[in-house]
């Protein structure tokens, strides 16, 4: 440790007798590498994250639940991993209090780390969570043949290992990362009723620290069983139209007036309650540089994104409206009611990691919860 600046430095042996792994595709196409983590053989989805940081956030973020993920900057593991403080009951340098990746594929890891905040290398931690890390794979050959045949099932391997491909889209993912009772964080000025599909940390600490308190539900819950000012839809892993349940039950709180917003697959399914409809994409949008414009003005914004499904705007009712768009590819980022104070949005202003250009919008929808209850005073 350098006394002078507190900052955790580390070396770890590479291995002369390193232990071979395998990435073998559904099409397959098969990637050889050495393993990094644990020797355990799994399957899932393969998806890329061109991000150059952040690799503690992604991999503790629900939504990857049941990915393999792919991390294109070609170093990976330079400045090691966080310790496990807490704070506001939750894990202070996560999104989750486990890591949410089946497996991780990376081109080059870094046997020396050096960070203050370091408390351990991402191998280590990989060990001790029982995920598997392949690195020495071309991962731009990998990404590539991803884009032009879009995102496919695969499975990391080590001594040909006769394990079936798993499509995590084909189950109830937001079962396994929701929370399983209701937890309360904070006691401020409103209450916000969030429905857990997979939500990260930071989504909270932004509530937090506007004086919100968040009432923490599971995906299914009945939440008119509880008194609040606004209703939040979390990020979460898997096809939106799997959650039936959450979808019915906010179709009943869009004939209310109490305001909701939602993030990323909060923004689907606020999206699939109003009448539209989803779709895969060929291979998602999971990076730190997703430009966004907002409709009617000229305002872009660089934003975090992570989701491989979208909302076709094109199938919301006439009373709804367009909020956000990819500059990339004309998809949507983002849904509003023209009347009432809905709103969704595709990308992830919480960021965490990533850009936090457009955190405003936690502040936007407070401010339509205090507008909404001055309105309801009026009214008296």
């Amino acid at each position: 440790m350098n006394k002078a600046t507190n900052t955790i430095c580390a070396c770890e042996t590479n291995p002369q007798n390193r232990l071979s792994a395998k990435l073998i595709l559904e099409d397959g196409t098969e990637f050889s590498g050495w393993s990094f983590g644990s020797k355990k053989a799994v399957s899932g989805e393969v998806v890329f994250n061109t991000s150059m940081t952040g690799y503690p956030e992604s991999l503790t973020d629900p939504s990857y639940e049941g990915q393999i993920l792919t991390l294109t900057y070609p170093l990976i593991g330079n400045y090691g991993v966080p310790g496990q403080q807490m704070e506001d009951r939750m894990h202070k340098y996560f999104e989750s209090d486990k890591i949410h990746v089946y497996g991780l594929i990376v081109s080059d890891y870094s046997f020396e780390y050096c960070h203050w905040n370091a408390a351990g290398s991402l191998a280590q931690w990989l060990q001790e969570n029982d995920i598997p890390g392949i690195y020495g794979i071309d991962t731009r050959a990998l990404t590539k043949h991803l884009r032009e045949r879009g995102t496919m099932l695969g499975k990391i391997v080590f001594d040909e290992e006769k394990i079936p491909f798993f499509d995590p889209n084909k189950i109830n993912l937001a079962e396994l990362v929701s929370c399983k009772e209701i937890q309360t964080y904070g006691e401020g000025k409103y209450r916000v009723v969030l429905v857990d599909c997979g939500v990260k940390n930071n989504i909270i600490r932004c509530f937090l620290k506007r004086n919100v308190a968040v009432i923490r539900v599971p995906w299914n819950y009945d939440f008119f069983t509880l008194k609040y000012d606004g209703l939040f839809l979390s990020n979460g892993p898997g096809d939106p139209q799997m959650y039936v349940q959450t979808i019915e039950n906010v179709r009943k709180a869009l004939q209310q007036n109490i305001p909701i917003f939602g993030i990323c697959l909060g923004n689907q399914i606020l999206g699939l309650a109003a009448g539209a409809t989803t779709y895969k994409l060929k291979y998602g949008h999971r990076s730190h540089n997703q430009p966004v414009l907002r409709t009617g003005t000229n305002s872009a914004y660089i934003t975090s994104q992570n989701h491989g499904f979208a909302l076709d705007d094109s199938q919301l009712p006439a009373d709804w409206e367009t909020l956000f768009t990819n500059l990339n590819d004309n998809t949507n980022e983002g849904i509003r009611h023209k009347s009432k104070p809905f709103l969704g949005v595709q990308f992830h202003p919480e960021a965490s990691s990533g850009p936090t250009d457009t955190e405003f919008l936690f502040d936007e929808f407070i401010e339509s919860i205090a507008n909404t209850q001055k309105g309801s005073n009026d009214g008296k």
